[in-house]
């Protein structure tokens, strides 16, 4: 066959083992969610069966489920698991010339990544070797490497999503899903290159054989089926570029719409590319762009349904603290809200677009509404009306702290700030809850750290955790609140909650704060008011933390953090020291991007 019909079409590619890599890599992905799905099963088995042993024990009596049943499931945790690619850097960002370049990824998170990547490789390299055509060989590469760009476009479009299923069914972080989703973007835009050039090369040699015949950029001005693949290209390698971190980080909210632009560009180059060829697994990349769309309904109609009723929308008062704002919201209608969870924040008057920013939920409450007046109320038509009750009505709202960073969160606090008392009312809205998949009602101790404004994370377990044990709902015995921030104004940021939080019940029997103070105004300031709150000035060690109330600990053990990179990186290292001495399980909430 004359290398010229090798350069468009199906000539020479190998659709049975395009068929049967296909079918390896979906075994692969189905094969790891299974492995998943079993050990969380078992994890909650053991959790469920913790909880309702030790809900009414004294510590003591938890002594069994603070030891180690096996010596697999620690090494495992310790070495893999939690375990950062190398020494103790994970979430820490990377930094070169005063430019972000991103974290590194674990050491499990790794080991699938390569597994995931080096399949890839081995599929796109499993090709007839033996064929004494050189044109039939770079053709069957040729669909080889699109075949599975458009395999991976449906896990790497499933992974972007914030309503990604896959997320409660794992109980997995959405941060994790994105680290999947920016590797396999790559991965992508390298076998849609790779494609390319194997369809140049394979051209080159064509138009070698035939001289005097048009070249390659005639082929691409004259056929649409070449020219949106090409476009799709294009747009891949701009987005590669794009989404490096360094430029992430020079300008997010542009990146960000930018990116969704680009990526919706390539998909439909992609899809126009596939259909025009009549390429077999075109499907796929219409049901990526449906799924696309999908998601983008279904938050829609969360930011519609959750904030906006038939008289009026969710109402934002912004009230500016140090260095931060208190941001309350009072919703239209109420909502599940789980301890951990994150919001995403919509303000339309600050920003030129509808960009969205992750925050944990601080505070929320529900609380009563009475009735305003008759005047605004349907008044009785018979006297059988008077002696029915009105309806209970309830408010929710929810609090985030957002420190003030450079974009959204500087125009909001210098709005608040300009305003005589420090508070305005803003139109605004809120996407979620997202998160709060971790339950931690079956350890016995828990250490929650903090840094900076982390703490919103923490507060809404610390509020939890005490109802629940005057309740005695939980397992948990004692609660270690660990805080580190870099002055005294930060804690302007949660008095109100603090001071609710200290008037519950047993609170001095089962809570304990430690705060540290890392640039006091005054050594004076730093004073202790108990045993159970504790002040002190410098950096907070957790190694010293961690070690010192593992010894003293009721049962199983539970550590948590959410802060800085290099703050969990401490923590995390922490905890890793002593899982292979009693059940220690390490918990982290970060939105990397």
């Amino acid at each position: 066959m004359h290398p010229a019909n090798f350069t468009h079409g199906l000539a020479g590619v190998n659709l049975q083992m395009d068929s049967v890599t296909t079918w390896a890599l979906w075994i692969s992905i189905v094969a790891m969610c299974l492995i998943v799905i079993i050990a969380r099963l078992w994890q909650g088995a053991v959790a469920q069966l913790r909880h309702l042993f030790n809900m009414n024990t004294d510590p003591v009596q938890q002594a069994y489920w603070a030891r180690n049943g096996t010596p697999i499931w620690p090494w495992l945790k310790k070495n893999l698991i939690y375990a950062p690619l190398r020494n103790k850097r994970h979430n820490r960002n990377i930094q070169m010339a005063r430019l972000n370049m991103g974290t590194i990824p674990s050491r499990f998170h790794t080991t699938l990544l390569l597994l995931y990547i080096l399949s890839n490789v081995v599929y796109c390299l499993f090709l007839n070797y033996k064929s004494c055509n050189k044109s039939a060989l770079i053709a069957e590469l040729r669909g080889r490497t699109g075949h599975l760009a458009f395999v991976n476009m449906m896990p790497l479009m499933v992974f972007a999503g914030r309503n990604n299923a896959f997320i409660p069914l794992l109980r997995v972080s959405f941060d994790t899903f994105n680290i999947f989703h920016r590797w396999i973007g790559r991965l992508v835009a390298a076998e849609s290159i790779a494609h390319t050039a194997a369809w140049m090369a394979g051209k080159s040699i064509a138009n070698r054989m035939e001289s005097g015949k048009h070249g390659m950029m005639h082929a691409l001005q004259t056929n649409s089926f070449l020219a949106w693949g090409m476009v799709s290209l294009i747009t891949m390698v701009f987005i590669l570029i794009q989404a490096s971190s360094a430029i992430r980080h020079l300008a997010y909210e542009t990146f960000l719409h930018l990116h969704q632009v680009l990526a919706f560009v390539a998909f439909l180059g992609a899809a126009v590319h596939g259909h025009q060829g009549q390429l077999p697994l075109t499907n796929y990349v219409y049901i990526t762009i449906a799924f696309w769309f999908l998601e983008r309904f279904i938050r829609l109609w969360k930011i519609i349904y959750r904030n906006f009723g038939l008289r009026s929308s969710t109402r934002v008062t912004v009230e500016a603290l140090p260095e931060a704002c208190r941001v309350t919201y009072e919703l239209k209608r109420p909502w599940d809200i789980r301890p951990g969870c994150h919001v995403y924040a919509h303000f339309p008057t600050l920003t030129w677009s509808l960009s969205s920013h992750p925050f944990s939920i601080a505070w929320y409450d529900t609380r009563p509404t009475p009735y305003r007046s008759l005047e605004n109320e349907k008044l009785p038509s018979s006297t059988q009306d008077l002696d029915v009750p009105l309806p209970a009505r309830t408010t929710t709202s929810l609090t985030l702290i957002m420190s003030k960073k450079d974009g959204m969160t500087a125009k909001l606090h210098a709005k608040a700030r300009a305003s005589p008392t420090g508070i305005i009312t803003i139109r605004g809205f809120v996407e979620g809850p997202y998160g709060g998949q971790e339950s931690l009602h079956s350890y016995g101790t828990v250490l929650l750290f903090a840094g900076g404004v982390g703490i919103t994370h923490q507060l809404s377990h610390v509020r939890d955790l005490l109802q629940s044990y005057n309740d005695s709902t939980s397992a948990v015995r004692k609660i270690v609140l660990i805080w580190t921030v870099r002055s005294q104004d930060a804690f302007d940021w949660v008095h109100p909650w603090m001071t609710e939080i200290f008037k519950m019940p047993h609170r001095r029997q089962v809570l304990k704060v430690l705060l540290f103070v890392t640039k006091p105004r005054h050594a004076g300031d730093i004073v202790s008011r108990s045993n159970q709150v504790q002040m002190y000035g410098g950096r907070c060690k957790p190694g010293k933390i961690v070690e010192e109330e593992f010894e003293k600990r009721a049962g199983a053990m539970a550590v948590t953090v959410c802060g800085p990179g290099a703050f969990a990186d401490e923590v995390r290292a922490a905890a890793r020291e002593r899982v292979e001495e009693g059940v220690v399980d390490f918990m982290e909430e970060s939105f990397s991007w």
